[in-house]
């Protein structure tokens, strides 16, 4: 696998002067539709690893291990580059080094780090916790201890902006860009005056959680130095809907064939790359 020109890949992107919207992917189909559809880049959520692996909500069950494998299996099924959400590192400072090594070898090309205090401790529920600045630097640091490709983008991402607010959180993004990461991430940016500000404060490239619909404006953010900005992960609950309503259908007595809204043949064969296997298969096996 080609992990280094991924990754150069990214960088190429974050270094340039536009903003993308990666394609959010949760297995080796999605990544392979992508690709096929001209995405840039692709994203793999903690949230939708814990939804698609585990088939649980976003409450930090899932394990570094199983969010490495499928990392793996979508980059393995994919040539795009391939952003994660690594979360908290599972776990502190250490954890965050380890965190890092695993997924490099998964073949990712970037990977977010956040200073949210997780998983949630007794007696806080429904609130959200931040770590404090120095502990954030502490991972930041962790995480490039942790890297062997320099090529692998390393952000630091913070949601002090919906908890602590913009003053917090412009002396955390300066603190963790002082720490030697290569990108910044803040999620729960409402307004073009939080941008602006953030833009102004510091010099990284910036990559945006899901943000207002009025915001999602590629000149306005690539002038702000947004590189990335997530558009949710409506792709994974577009198939839960549809997986829900075939089998459905099914159930209630609705004939295969009288199906709607299923891959056509062709869709099929191009995304499993049924040709090439095809080739490949006379010829090493010799068929017809």
């Amino acid at each position: 696998m080609d992990w280094t020109g991924r990754r150069e890949r990214l960088r190429a992107l974050i270094n340039g002067n536009r903003c993308i919207y990666p394609a959010s992917v949760y297995d080796g189909i999605a990544a392979r539709i992508a690709e096929d559809l001209g995405f840039e880049a692709m994203m793999l959520a903690g949230s939708v690893g814990s939804f698609s692996v585990l088939a649980a909500p976003d409450i930090c069950v899932l394990t570094l291990t199983e969010f490495a494998q499928q990392a793996y299996r979508v980059n393995r099924a994919g040539s795009l580059p391939l952003l994660v959400d690594a979360d908290h590192g599972y776990g502190n400072a250490m954890s965050v080094k380890r965190t890092v090594e695993e997924l490099e070898t998964a073949g990712v090309s970037g990977l977010t780090i956040e200073d949210t205090l997780l998983p949630l401790p007794f007696g806080a529920a429904g609130k959200e916790n931040l770590i404090t600045i120095a502990e954030g630097v502490g991972k930041m640091k962790a995480a490039i201890a942790g890297r062997q490709d320099p090529r692998l983008v390393i952000v630091g991402r913070t949601s002090a902006i919906g908890i602590t607010g913009l003053d917090d959180t412009i002396a955390r993004i300066k603190a963790y860009e002082a720490a030697g990461i290569d990108m910044l991430f803040l999620a729960g940016v409402k307004t073009k005056a939080q941008i602006d500000a953030v833009s102004a404060a510091v010099k990284l490239p910036l990559f945006l959680g899901g943000v207002p619909q009025e915001l999602m404006d590629l000149d306005y953010l690539s002038a702000r130095r947004v590189r990335v900005c997530l558009q949710g992960h409506h792709s994974f609950w577009a198939s839960v809907q549809a997986v829900h309503d075939t089998l459905k259908a099914l159930r209630e007595g609705t004939m295969p064939a009288d199906l709607k809204n299923i891959a056509s043949a062709d869709t099929q064969r191009r995304v499993l790359r049924q040709d090439a296997y095809s080739r490949l298969s006379k010829d090493v096996l010799g068929g017809a």
